[in-house]
């Protein structure tokens, strides 16, 4: 067996040591072991600016936003509508009215599926969504699909796990109105190319909605440059709180599509003689009191990224890639599920003979967090043949230290279960 000889710490541009030292949790021991968290894909840990932030709203300025007669709802609506602010310069939106809070990702392609959706499709239409696409980003399309006669077109994936873009592009016909595609697979970690999607789309009216809840944290995301017209994506994947999340959308799409939910602050004016009239963007979009504490802690995430060299980020987490790649490929009996030239954050494994529910159990006791199962992608898994995986997901203050214990616990591993 060829031996893999450790890697030096990659700190070129990138001092890996002091950006863990500002996330709490990486000081936390599992089972007796250090901590090492490789599940970043599910959710990301939170650096301390963050954690802070939203205590800090908790502890001092605690109140509901707009139209609060007193300081603190003053200051808490200062705080919500800055950090709204902060997500529109950290992904280039012309205006932050056309950033809208929800849930998450998930909430987001929802609130598109069900206003655009609804408004806009009918029986015969095409919705088009490639196999290795996340749950979240296929079942609205389909529910939506149910009620109003459209269908569901499947765009094709290489045994790579790359999206074939000549199919893609035999597949817009006239019946197309929008194709929904991942920025980065949350299953393979393959990167899309979104800004040749788009240019596959222009001049027709066919919309492209863009699931970047996997991208926002691995690279820079510009939606006036890729090219879309919806980008959703969720806090906690970039090192912000749960429960918070974004829909972009261009504004002229966002000003004609209906609310989706109704309640208090998305009205204009209520009434049973004369009817209900609603507010403009983003208002309109964000009924009831809204996730403060979660948009302020977004905000505090944008501002820590925004601090960082995102450049020597992304060559460093490459290097986390890389080093699981090569190990990976020296392993006894471990096959690599997806290999796509462009990829990002995820190692995605199997072990010959070790269902990955063990793998992930057995890994666990040793310290290391992973996830397993079929990550929510079961149309993939399908194509692969397989129930699923084991997944490593890398963050930034992941180490290529960590990477190669996560290859020595797993010759452990092996051993106990063959």
């Amino acid at each position: 067996m060829n031996e893999v000889k450790p890697a030096a710490p990659f700190r070129v541009g990138f001092d890996v040591d002091a950006v863990r030292a500002q996330f709490p949790i990486l000081q936390e021991t599992v089972h007796g072991k250090p901590l090492v968290y490789l599940d970043n894909a599910a959710t990301s840990q939170k650096p301390e600016a963050v954690i802070e932030a939203i205590a800090d709203y908790y502890r001092h300025y605690n109140a509901n936003v707009h139209r609060g007669a007193h300081s603190l709802a003053d200051k808490a609506t200062v705080a919500f509508e800055a950090a709204r602010r902060k997500v529109a310069d950290f992904i280039n939106s012309p205006k932050p009215e056309q950033v809208i809070w929800t849930r998450g990702t998930t909430e987001a392609i929802n609130l598109v599926a069900n206003s655009w959706g609804r408004r806009h499709l009918k029986a015969g239409d095409r919705i088009l969504i490639p196999v290795f696409e996340h749950h979240s980003n296929i079942v609205p399309w389909q529910m939506v699909a149910a009620d109003t006669g459209a269908e569901i077109g499947v765009i094709p994936v290489s045994s790579k796990g790359e999206l074939d873009l000549a199919a893609l592009e035999n597949m817009l016909d006239g019946r197309v109105r929008m194709v929904a595609v991942t920025h980065i697979s949350n299953a393979l970690g393959t990167i899309n190319p979104i800004a040749e999607i788009a240019a596959l789309l222009a001049g027709s009216d066919v919309k492209l909605l863009v699931d970047g809840a996997q991208a926002v944290a691995h690279t820079r995301v510009d939606v006036q440059a890729l090219g879309c017209d919806f980008y959703a994506f969720s806090g906690h994947k970039m090192f912000g709180p749960t429960g918070i999340g974004v829909l972009w959308g261009r504004e002229a799409l966002l000003d004609a599509m209906p609310p989706w939910q109704g309640g208090g602050e998305m009205i204009e004016t209520v009434s049973f003689v004369d009817g209900t009239t609603y507010q403009g963007l983003p208002y309109k979009f964000e009924p009831g009191t809204p996730h403060i504490a979660g948009a302020i802690g977004l905000g505090a995430a944008v501002d820590w990224l925004s601090a960082l060299d995102r450049d020597a980020v992304r060559l460093h987490e490459h290097a986390l890639l890389a080093r699981a790649v090569e190990r990976g490929k020296v392993f006894p009996g471990l096959t690599h599920i997806g290999e796509a030239d462009a990829a990002a954050g995820v190692f995605s494994f199997l072990l010959d003979g070790c269902h990955p529910a063990d793998v992930g159990m057995l890994l666990d006791q040793q310290g290391i967090a992973v996830r397993t199962g079929h990550h929510c992608a079961q149309p993939i898994m399908d194509q692969y043949n397989i129930h699923g995986t084991v997944r490593a997901s890398f963050a930034l203050y992941n180490t290529v230290d960590e990477v190669d214990k996560l290859f020595d616990a797993l010759s452990k591993v092996r051993e106990m279960l063959q």
